[in-house]
């Protein structure tokens, strides 16, 4: 049964997404873009932003362009919200991503609250800036029968406690209750929400891994399975299944058996 309402057909559809710099982001700018959607995309590094929008020619029914580059930082609260204005001038939000996202390994050994506070304001706080800065156009499209869908990435490492994810998964689980609160919240409105739960994607985060990634897949690879979770009405979007159904697994057991087969399988 779908918990959402199915987003499929892509093509006059406008989608922001943040974080598309690289990696998951921007393969789903691409595939979506290639699909007929005008594509808003926003991360810190403008330049990376300006060639990706060089890259995607093509304009839309009134002649604008389908790729439109906002540079911003999510810790900055007040970019988030212009960039949200200035992309409702244009009409109905179909689809808005946070995909933004900050990885560096630690663990209790080298524990830096630095490091850690830098992974709150970037995969969580971020989150909660756009939100302050989307929901009110995507209410307002929701009273006026246009609907609209707010997906945020998570991860599995945010399913339970990690080797080297002391500063991470935290942060990752964070987003997971807030989609689901969300859902709970918005989904009566007419609004879709859904989260996605990647295992190992070759991304430049993943690179800083000194051990081996199970199940590693490539950016294209996740940006089909999100596009097929959309249109199927998913709420969680995880892949790939064959190490994803492992980890919900391991997400069920007690404590007593969860601990030792980490310590197991990790080598940790």
């Amino acid at each position: 049964m779908a918990l959402n309402p199915p987003l499929r057909d892509w093509a006059g559809k406008t989608v922001w997404l943040v974080g598309a710099s690289s990696g998951i982001g921007q393969a789903c700018a691409d595939l979506i873009h290639a699909q007929g959607a005008t594509v808003f995309v926003s991360a810190r590094k403008a330049a990376q932003l300006d060639a990706w929008v060089a890259a995607h020619p093509g304009a839309d029914a009134q002649g604008r362009p389908r790729a439109v580059a906002l540079p911003l930082d999510v810790t900055d609260r007040r970019a988030l919200q212009l960039a949200s204005d200035a992309i409702a001038e244009r009409g109905p939000l179909d689809l808005v991503v946070y995909c933004a996202g900050y990885y560096l390994p630690v663990d209790a050994q080298s524990y830096s609250l630095e490091e850690m506070l830098r992974h709150e304001q970037v995969n969580y706080v971020g989150a909660l800036y756009l939100l302050e800065a989307v929901l009110p156009h995507l209410k307002q499209q929701a009273a006026a029968g246009q609907g609209g869908h707010l997906s945020l990435v998570s991860s599995v490492a945010g399913f339970r406690g990690l080797p080297k994810s002391l500063a991470y998964g935290p942060t990752k689980a964070a987003l997971i209750n807030l989609a689901e609160a969300l859902y709970l919240d918005l989904r009566a409105l007419g609004l879709g929400v859904s989260v996605v739960n990647p295992g190992f994607v070759e991304t430049p985060l993943t690179a800083q891994n000194d051990f081996r990634m199970p199940a590693l897949i490539t950016p294209e690879v996740a940006a089909r399975e999100m596009l097929a979770g959309w249109a199927r009405g998913d709420f969680e979007l995880h892949f790939p299944k064959r190490f994803t159904r492992w980890l919900k697994f391991l997400r069920l057991l007690p404590y007593r058996l969860y601990f030792p087969l980490i310590r197991k399988f990790t080598g940790l």
